[in-house]
This record gives structure tokens, sequence and C-alpha cells, in this order.
């Protein structure tokens, strides 16, 4: 099933403004019936299967969980599954509780990086991974046939259960991966989201002195001018306050990005560079968005790179595809597939540091030695972005553009996702030269919309 045959799943499970359809009481008590009724009927047609389900439900920070979350557990108890309650903890953990409780599924109310207004809800299969295509395509279709369904009453009713014990469980989990970090000044940023008191206990676990920030979410401040995806805050905690180091999560705190002693910004493909090294790979994954100089980095330590489409979903699919186990973008969404099914910020934190200290070395070299190379992106409005991405003329003025760059850069004209824009990246060592290219090719995208190229043309 692809993208655009969803009607209410995205890339992500369901994501929209919180008390807005799809995301109101009603529909997302209907969505639990739903799956309810298809985990049950799944579960029954499996050998040995009971019928008799269980799903563990976890959130971040936001104001509009707690409705969401009674809402599913509503419609998933009508049909007879049972309820296991973990609270607030980060998605990984969720993922990781699926698996070390043995439950059937696990869902994760959270908008992750968005702000507080938005909302969303994700699934997990059995093995801690996104549910299958197939499993939320059949869910979908029968979130329309809720009222149709026979009804479930008595001693078949299901039960909910709040887990005492679940932060510890996964705080556990964390410190076990955890180097020692003795003598390591470190200054986090919770983005007073699902990870505000996670981070700080396992960092203090492993031994670091630990600064903590953003630890007080009031359920409208969950990545509000905080986390991964505003850094600035942090950067001058660490700069200003004699820090080794500063770690920035995102509202779900599956992702994690790093600030070296200086104050720089360390990414993901920082992290994925000093990875590589330390935890042998013969090939990294990594997306289109990747900085040439990774690659370049990469090809010198006889690792090759595979790119992908944006999105961590198609960074995931060609690791398990090809059975390889590093892969991640630059927001921090790294993958350490040999350790754990899902992108865990607090995790990638903890080994990215256990490589730093089995490379010897720090955050300040790595960042000296990957120097980025410049990349500039221009997006340009047009009317059908599907037609001009394959157009005859846009793809010559692209090769003879690849031809100038002599292997000293790459260019990627990409349809946006959501608007009817094409991105033009252009990415090399000069920096005036990638700017005159990507505006030629500007240029060429812009006239060939206004020429009134259309779909199969």
């Amino acid at each position: 099933m692809s993208d655009n045959d969803r009607k209410y799943f995205g890339t992500d499970g369901v994501r929209a403004v919180a008390g807005e359809f799809p995301l109101t009481a009603a529909w997302v008590m209907n969505l639990g019936v739903a799956a309810g009724e298809v985990l049950t009927r799944r579960s029954l047609s499996q050998e040995g299967g009971t019928g008799k389900v269980s799903v563990v439900i976890g959130k971040d920070t936001r104001q509009s969980g707690d409705m969401l979350e009674a809402a599913l557990a509503a419609g998933l108890t009508a049909r007879g599954v049972n309820v296991i309650h973990v609270g607030v903890l980060p998605t990984p953990g969720v993922s990781y509780l699926v698996r070390q409780l043995g439950a059937d599924a696990g869902v994760v109310i959270s908008a992750s990086h968005n702000p507080y207004e938005d909302n969303g809800i994700k699934f997990f299969g059995a093995d801690g991974q996104k549910l299958s295509d197939a499993t939320e395509h059949e869910i979908e279709a029968a979130i329309d046939d809720v009222d149709g369904l026979p009804p479930v009453t008595g001693v078949d009713l299901g039960g909910v259960t709040n887990s005492t014990e679940a932060e510890r469980i996964y705080i556990q989990y964390l410190v076990s991966h955890a180097p020692d970090l003795s003598g390591l000044k470190i200054a986090l940023d919770c983005a007073n989201g699902a990870a505000y008191r996670v981070a700080p206990k396992v960092f203090q676990a492993a031994g670091a002195d630990v600064f903590a920030v953003y630890t007080t979410p009031d359920g409208r401040n969950i990545n509000r001018n905080c986390g991964s995806t505003h850094m600035d805050h942090l950067q001058a905690i660490v700069r200003n306050g004699d820090y080794d180091l500063g770690v920035a999560f995102d509202g779900d705190a599956d992702r994690a990005l790093f600030v070296d002693s200086r104050g720089n910004v360390v990414h993901g493909d920082h992290m994925l560079l000093l990875n590589a090294r330390a935890r042998p790979a013969a090939a990294v994954v990594a997306t289109i968005m990747t900085n040439m100089a990774l690659e370049v980095k990469l090809e010198e330590a006889g690792i090759s790179l595979e790119r992908t489409a944006v999105g961590d979903r198609y960074v995931h699919e060609r690791l398990h595809s090809k059975g390889l186990h590093l892969g991640g973008e630059q927001s921090g969404h790294v993958l350490f597939l040999d350790v754990s099914p899902t992108g865990d910020g607090v995790l990638t934190a903890l080994l990215t540091l256990a490589s730093m200290k089995t490379m010897d070395t720090t955050l300040d070299v790595l960042f000296d030695e990957l120097t980025m190379y410049p990349q500039t992106l221009v997006n340009v409005r047009v009317a059908d972005k599907k037609a001009i991405a394959r157009d005859a003329t846009v793809q010559l003025a692209v090769s003879k553009a690849e031809a100038q760059l002599e292997g000293r850069g790459r260019i990627n004209l990409r349809p946006s996702g959501t608007e009817n824009l094409i991105r033009v990246m252009v990415e090399g060592q000069d920096a005036a030269e990638i700017h005159e290219i990507a505006r030629v090719l500007a240029a060429v995208v812009e006239e060939r919309g206004l020429s009134g190229v259309v779909a199969g043309q």
C-alpha cells in the first residue's frame, strides 16, 4: 500500500491537530475498536492464538494525550483487549516494553517534534517495529464498519492496568548500554517532552555530572523553543558553562543531537561517521540529504554509503533488506538495528558516547574532521511536480550540471511531498559554483513549469 492509498495513516501513524478530525475523542475510540477487532482476529488466526490480546499504551507530555489515551483505551477494551498504560515514556520505550512485557502491540500517543497543539497515534507490532502496512490497511478498512460489529460483553470485555515498573525497566535497559561517563560534565535538553525524567536518570546512573533543562512539562511547552529543533539555548549553556558536551532530544525522544564543548551542533552525519568506525559496518544507510562530506570520509575508511528517500522509514527499510545495522538522518534519528528495532534518542546518545570512548576521541575533534560541503536548496513552485521531475529538458540540464561538477559535488531534484514544489538541491566544494548551478537549474525548472508540461508528456 502506497502512502497515497492511506485514508488515515501516514508514514508515521495518524497525526493531526488534537480535537480536530480525525483526532477527536469519538474517532479515536472507533480507531481503538477497529484496532482491537483486527488484532483479536489476527490472534485467533495464528496457531495457538487465544484471541486474548494485550496492548501497551504510552504517551508524551502533550495536554491532549490524556484525552486520546482514554478514548483509545475505551475502544480497545470494548473489543476485549487488555490495555497496559505505561504513562509518559519515549516512543522507543514503548517499543521496548511491548517486547519485554510480551504484549501483542503497542501504541504511542505523540506528535514527535511538532508543536503541542498537534498529536498523533502510532502503532507497534509485537516485535517492537512499526505495525505492518497490511495490518494498518486492515485497521483503516475496519474503522468505518465498527457500528456493525457484534457486541462484546461481560467477562469478554478488556481491562486496564497501570504499570508502575515501566519506567524503571526501560531505564535499566538503557543503562545496560551506557558507557562509563564518569568525569564528563553533560548538559541535557529534554524538550519538556517524553525524556524529561528518563534521560537525566540514565546519564546520572552512567556516572555523568548532569545539568538538565526543559524538564518541567506543563502540557503546552513541549518543543517550545527547546529540544533538538531549537538548539540555541543548549549551545549557549555548553559554551558558557564549561561543559564537555550537550545532548538535545525531541518531544518523543526518538532522536538526539549533540553539542561539542565549543557549542557547535554535532548532527546525524557526524554520528554516523563516528559509529561506523567504532561499530564496524560494511555500509551505512542515509538519505539523499546527507552531506557528501560523510560519503567521502566513509569511502576513505572503506565503508560505502547507500542513500534513500528522506524519512527514517526508508532508512529502516533499506537496512532491513540489506541486512545492515547502522543508518540515519541529519536530524539525529539514528538506527542501530543490532541493538534496537527503532530509533531511540537516549540510546543513540549513549552508543555514540561509547563509540567516542572506543575511538579515544572527542566531539570537538569529530566536528572539525567532518567539514560539511556547502549546500544550497531552491524551491520552485510548479503546476505538476511529478511531470517536471521527469521532464527530458530538466533531466538534460541536471546531467550537464553533474558533468560540470565532475564528482566534486552532487545534485538532487525531488518533488515536495506536501506542496507543488520542486526542490533543487546542489552540494559541492565551491560555494559560489553550487549557487550558480542551483540558480541555472531552478530557472530551467521554472521555465518548463510555465511551458505547460503535463503528466505523461
